[in-house]
C-alpha cells in the first residue's frame, strides 16, 4: 500500500498525468490510501498493545506456575521423607511384634489376629476404670465382678465389642 501511494505521488508530482479528471482520481486514491494506511497502523498498534498485555500475563502466570511447582516439589519431598520414616517405623514395629508374638501362646495369638481382622485392626483393648477402651462403653457390675474374680491368666473379653480386655494396675479394679 505504501509503495502504491509513493508510486501514485510520483506520478502526480512528475506531471505526466494531464487530465484533470485523472489528477483528481489520483489525488483521491492517494488520500484513500493514506486513510487506509492510518487505519491499518491503528490496528497494528492495538494488536501490539494487546500482545504486550498478553505477554505480561504470560510472564506473571509463568512465575506463579514456578512458585506452585516449587511448593509442590517441597510437599512431595516432605511426603517422601515421611513415607520413608513411616516405612522404617513399620519395619521396626513388625520386628517388635514378631518378637512379642513368639512369646504369646498360639491359640491366644490366633484369637487376637481374628479379632484384629474383625475389629478394624484392634483386637485387644485396655480396661480402664470399668471402661473398655476399644468400644468406650462401661462394663456393667456383673462384668466387673467377673473381671475381679478371674485369675490373672484368664483371657477376658468385652461383652460389647468382643475384644480381648487388657488388665493393668491402672485398671482400677
Amino acid at each position: 500500500m505504501r509503495q502504491r501511494a509513493v508510486r501514485d505521488q510520483q506520478r502526480l508530482d512528475s506531471g505526466t498525468v494531464s487530465s484533470p479528471k485523472d489528477l483528481e482520481s489520483l489525488q483521491r486514491e492517494i488520500v484513500s490510501l493514506a486513510k487506509r494506511q492510518g487505519d491499518l497502523e491503528d490496528v497494528v498498534l492495538e494488536i501490539m498493545e494487546r500482545r504486550e498485555g498478553a505477554q505480561e500475563r504470560v510472564t506473571e502466570l509463568t512465575a506463579r506456575v514456578s512458585a506452585v511447582q516449587a511448593k509442590l516439589d517441597d510437599a512431595l519431598a516432605r511426603r517422601d521423607a515421611a513415607i520413608s520414616e513411616l516405612d522404617a517405623e513399620a519395619a521396626t514395629l513388625t520386628k517388635d511384634r514378631e518378637v512379642v508374638a513368639a512369646a504369646v501362646p498360639a491359640d491366644l495369638l490366633k484369637l487376637y489376629d481374628k479379632l484384629r481382622a474383625q475389629q478394624g485392626g484392634v483386637g485387644a483393648a485396655r480396661l480402664y476404670q470399668r471402661r473398655c477402651e476399644g468400644c468406650r462403653l462401661e462394663l456393667n457390675i456383673t462384668e466387673v465382678n467377673d473381671v475381679k474374680a478371674a485369675s490373672p491368666d484368664t483371657v477376658l473379653r468385652c461383652e460389647n465389642c468382643h475384644r480381648i480386655l487388657i488388665r493393668t494396675s491402672e485398671s482400677g479394679l
